[in-house]
């Protein structure tokens, strides 16, 4: 729970505007959704937006302003850049009577902005209260985006001609990552990528070329490409913001980042790799505000939902997550984990690396470098009285033996596997020396899984499909009768892609006597399957087609991931 979380339920309980009970339950869902205390408090009902806002200024002795009648003068504007306000979800308005000047904050309650706020400013700082909306809004107003072109063509020359990092020394590289263009330049890219819900952030540097591409929805998107020149400072700063050795270009490094943007925290994963060119630089984007650990929010259908439940719900045996890497493996099984959590269990997870800090899980990050690996933590839980475990990925015949041997001691055991389909992972441990036998008393079911860009409900538009297009999914006019179809044509808020968000589109791999039979026969994938299909398993292609049915994606994502 962070500082504002901790302030607002403070201030919740003195009011006796919850009683007890409530509380443990919103604290308890707090943890698990990455969710602010105070979007739950209104997501429940408990209070309107409005009244929040109402009691946070009485707390802090002053009243909710609206912003749309108060016009800003020019003078009080410039007195942050606008990379800090946007960095601290700040706005100046003006100076009260006793001269401190009135902030309006989106997080009021973070205790630490005022002060980083003072020391910029050099004013005593009163912090004011408005709906976010308009802060975020108004923050636009006053402080306009600034592109990377701008910032380029702002900045000055930093490196005056081509070098390589062998041709710097500590001190230089230090001096030159510190150098303030630089970290306004990387300060943007930052905001830009993050305000455009990126994953990950990937700093490339080529021949003659420096490219920084950010993974939005899973697709790539490339910046304006900076100088060629700055790769060498660029990259420096990354690395001391993520406390890596600079000195250090043989070898990868990895380290974490931590910033607030918009006032909220993110936590940004570094992984470092020397090229040929530089140092290529990878930033994975840890936001547990944009992530829902919640299985129902995953977008899986009803039916399939509610076997998975039963599932997991048993008191041992093995749960596979199958599918390439960024298919939401992991998200998938933190919100299966979430969804049995209970006091009366003991979770423990091991994982490369911990991903999202989860409250009363204790979670084992794997280390290679001092031979922690999945199969010793594996080995090591079973000494822990753990009742649910989680093992990140399945990477050999010791762990995939050590999760059977827990599974039959009375475990529960979920885990990932990187196969194309959710039979696949049967034949999978076979060819790692897993005795069919084995698998069948232990494996209780496999998920296949991947992600699909959904749909811009802001854009979403109509439109017939062709033929060809029909037959590529293995339709006719017939089959589809009245439903629609859509597509998004592109807008502001779907920064013209046609896409804002992803779901999951999946196939349960039931572990039926028949299927066993199977499995004991060493019977081929494609068998497996097909007996699957017969029992009722909705493969990934058929649970693509509902979701464009639905109108939830397009025949191209479902073409393009089954």
């Amino acid at each position: 729970m962070n500082t504002e979380d901790v302030v607002l339920k403070g201030i919740i309980l003195s009011e006796s505007l919850v009683d007890r009970e409530q509380m443990a339950k919103l604290e308890e869902e707090l943890e698990w959704t990455g969710h602010s205390f105070a979007d739950l408090l209104v997501e429940h009902e408990i209070m309107t937006k409005i009244r929040l806002l109402e009691i946070i200024a009485s707390h802090l002795g002053t009243t909710v302003l609206d912003l749309q009648n108060i016009d800003i003068k020019k003078t009080i504007v410039n007195l942050l850049q606008p990379i800090q306000a946007r960095t601290y979800g700040a706005l100046p308005i003006g100076y009260d009577s006793d001269g401190c000047l009135q902030v309006v904050l989106s997080n009021p309650l973070d205790y630490q902005i005022p002060e980083d706020l003072s020391f910029i400013t050099g004013k005593s700082i009163k912090v004011c209260v408005a709906p976010q909306v308009q802060i975020l809004n108004a923050i636009d107003k006053y402080y306009p985006s600034t592109s990377m072109s701008e910032v380029l063509a702002g900045m000055d020359v930093v490196v005056s001609e081509e070098v390589t990092e062998a041709d710097l020394d500590v001190n230089t590289l230090s001096t030159l990552a510190n150098n303030a263009p630089i970290v306004k330049f990387v300060d943007v890219v930052l905001y830009q990528a993050i305000k455009d819900r990126a994953s990950d952030i990937h700093f490339e540097p080529f021949e003659h070329s420096f490219k920084i591409r950010y993974r939005v929805d899973g697709a790539l998107y490339e910046m304006t490409p900076p100088p060629k020149n700055l790769a060498t400072p660029v990259v420096s700063r990354i690395k001391i913001m993520g406390g890596l050795n600079i000195a250090e270009r043989r070898f990868p490094q990895d380290g974490r980042i931590q910033i607030k943007i918009g006032g909220k925290p993110v936590d940004l994963r570094v992984s470092t790799i020397p090229t040929q060119y530089g140092e290529s630089v990878v930033l994975h984007v840890l936001d547990k505000s944009v992530v829902n650990l919640d299985l129902h929010a995953l977008g899986i259908d009803e039916t399939v939902l509610s076997q998975i439940k039963n599932l997991i719900e048993l008191p041992n045996g093995i749960f596979i997550v199958t599918g390439p890497t960024g298919s939401g493996k992991t998200t998938t099984l933190y919100s299966c984990l979430k969804e049995i959590n209970k006091i009366t269990d003991k979770i423990l997870t091991a994982e490369d690396p911990v991903e999202y800090d989860i409250e009363g899980i204790i979670q084992v990050p794997i280390n290679y470098a001092i031979d922690m690996t999945f199969a010793r933590a594996l080995r090591a839980f079973l000494r822990q009285d753990p009742d649910i475990i989680m093992i990140g990925e399945i990477r050999d015949l010791d762990t995939a033996q050590m999760a059977v041997q827990a599974s039959l001691t009375g475990h529960f055991v979920f885990s990932t596997f990187h196969t194309k389909e959710a039979a696949d992972a049967i034949t999978r441990l076979i060819d790692m020396g897993v005795m069919p036998y084995l698998i069948t008393s232990s494996l209780v079911g496999v998920l296949g899984q991947r992600l699909v860009r959904k749909i811009c409900d802001a854009c979403k538009t109509e439109y017939i499909p062709k033929e060809e297009e029909l037959q590529s999914l293995g339709l006719t006019k017939e089959n589809i009768g009245n439903r629609k179809f859509y597509y998004g044509k592109g807008c502001s808020y779907c920064n013209n892609i046609g896409y804002k968000g992803r779901k999951a589109i999946v196939e349960l791999f039931m572990i039926t006597p028949e299927i066993c039979d199977l499995i004991n026969k060493c019977s081929p994938t494609i068998v497996l399957r097909k007996k699957a299909i017969e029992q009722g398993m909705v493969p990934l292609r058929n649970d693509g087609i509902r979701s464009i049915l639905n109108g939830e994606t397009t025949i191209e994502e479902i073409l393009k991931y089954t």
